[in-house]
This record gives structure tokens, sequence and C-alpha cells, in this order.
């Protein structure tokens, strides 16, 4: 199956879920703060849009909602960068569904973590992603986060899906660094492999990957976006001085789970309200001083 996709190098942002009001189940999505966080985006040289990933707390919405916050980016979006929507569950089933309303609302491409707590075997991750790539003609990203999912996709697996014409890349955060070139040595030529760890993708570029699915993004789009431009052009001193500007925000974004410190960060520099939902809880007051810190290294604290 033949698909077309101009495939985004650089800083792509892991985009937050705006939300409203006290912390809950029932936490409602604040539509009127997307137009702001997608425009942000664009402005400040970020590649392209994740939506509805992990970070945008893809675990908590409805389906509908998954669907309506795809359809709401991408009309902001309005064709200025790409957007990718966040497809994958540990239900094959439920991940086609997803993949198919991406494609139906505009999506640019998917990405598709592995199936999650249910454990798959390689075989198993592999007739997964064939069959969503067999009955979707939409360009579709490996996601492989042992840490998150407790399932790694292994290089060989990887390199075996390649093969299918609209499986166009991976998003690799397993922390490995070698993974990079033997999956690079491994697929065809224009394979993308993403990091997926803000702490790692210097060098992850640096060793002959085209960008990184960022948390740090969300506050620092530019400076991302210019750190990466330099080690993708084999910039490596300039690169280290930009992303040391950054590690602060790289380390202090993960002191809780992802993305109870990010949308707090991003709360702070004025493009969102309160907002998150259960079990995710807001961002305990004794961590509050140091992501400040690292907002003020970054220059970012002015932009409120």
């Amino acid at each position: 199956m033949s698909v077309t996709f101009n495939s985004p190098r650089g800083s792509i942002v892991a985009l937050v879920t705006p939300m409203l009001g006290s912390t809950s189940p029932y936490t409602a999505i604040d539509e009127d703060s997307i137009k702001g966080l997608v425009d942000f985006h664009v402005e400040s040289q970020t590649s392209a849009i994740v939506v509805v990933g992990t970070t945008g707390e893809s675990a908590t919405l409805t389906s509908e909602e998954h669907c309506n916050m795809i359809s709401k980016v991408v009309t902001e979006v309005d064709g200025r960068i790409p957007v990718i929507a966040g497809t994958g569950s540990n239900s094959t089933h439920e991940a086609l569904f997803l993949t198919k309303e991406a494609k139906a609302r505009g999506a640019d491409a998917a990405l598709i973590v592995t199936p999650y707590y249910n454990k798959p075997t390689q075989k198993g991750l592999i007739e997964h992603h064939r069959i969503i790539a067999n009955e979707v003609n939409l360009p579709q990203i490996l996601y492989n986060v042992p840490s998150r999912t407790a399932c790694d996709m292994e290089v060989e697996t990887v390199i075996e899906l390649s093969k299918l014409d609209n499986i166009i890349g991976v998003k690799e955060a397993s922390g490995e660094l070698d993974r990079v070139k033997a999956i690079r040595a491994g697929c065809k030529k224009d394979f993308m492999i993403y990091s997926g760890e803000d702490s790692n993708a210097k060098d992850f570029i640096l060793n002959g990957g085209d960008g990184v699915i960022s948390v740090t993004a969300n506050v620092a789009p530019a400076k991302m976006s210019k750190m990466c431009e330099a080690a993708l052009v084999g910039d490596p001193e300039r690169a280290t001085e930009l992303n040391n500007e950054l590690m602060l925000l790289h380390e202090n974004l993960f002191v809780e789970a992802n993305p109870i410190p990010v949308k707090w960060a991003v709360e702070q520099i004025g493009l969102i309200k309160k907002g998150i939902r259960l079990p995710l809880t807001e961002l305990s007051p004794c961590n509050h001083e140091n992501i400040k810190i690292a907002l003020d290294k970054a220059s970012l604290l002015n932009q409120k």
C-alpha cells in the first residue's frame, strides 16, 4: 500500500491536551486553548504536532474526545505543518478504529504505540502493525517506549515492519542510542527514526536520527527546533550549547509522571489553564520551584 508523506525532521511536539476545571474523571477539554497552542508551535518552527499521544492524555480520553481532538487540531493547523495522531491501543481492534478515524479526520500520519499491559510477543507486534498498515492507507510511525508499556519492540521487528510501504518511521524511546545505527542500517533509506526522550535527543540526532517527538517542546519549541537543526546539520558545538539551556527542563519535566509536570509548566507560561484528568493529579507543590528554575534558565517565564 503506497502513501505519500513529506516526513518531518527536527522538533516535533507531543502536544498536551488543554483541560479546564478541578481534577476529576470528568475534567473537560478546553477547546478554546487549542488555537493558541497550535499557533504557538507553528510560529516557533515546530516541525509537526503529535496530538492525543501519551503526553496528550490519550489513555483517559473517551473515543469521541480522542477523535474530536484530532479534528480540532487539524482544523487549527490548516495545513501549515503536519499533524500526527496518536492511535495506539493494546487492542488491535481499537487501534484500527482510531487509525481509520485519524485518516478520516485529516491527520497526515499516525503514531502507534506498542500494545501495553498485555505484553505481546514480537510475532504479535508484527501482526498487530501489519493488519493496521494493510487496512489503513495512512503513513504510520511505530512507537517503542518499554518503560511505560512493558513491551519492547526489538530492532529486528522494526526492520521487518519497515518493509511495509506505509510504515515510515519509529519513535524509539528505549534510551539505547546504539539502536539508531542498527535501525538505520537495516531499514529502507527514507525510514524516519525519532527519539522519544528529550534528554538524549541531541546525541540521538548526531548519531543519525531524524529528530525528536518532544515533551520539552511544549514550553520551549523555538529552542528545541534550533537545537535539532544544529544537530541535523552536524554542528555538535551549537547543538550542545542550546541543549545545555534546556537540560534542566528535560530533567524536571519528568519528576512526576508525564504529562503532570509539563502541563503545570505550560500553564506557567500562560498557554493553558489548570486542568488534568484522574488518575493523574496536579503537580506536587514541592516540585514547583525546580520547574520554575528550569523555565527561567531557558528564558521562558517572560512569555507569560
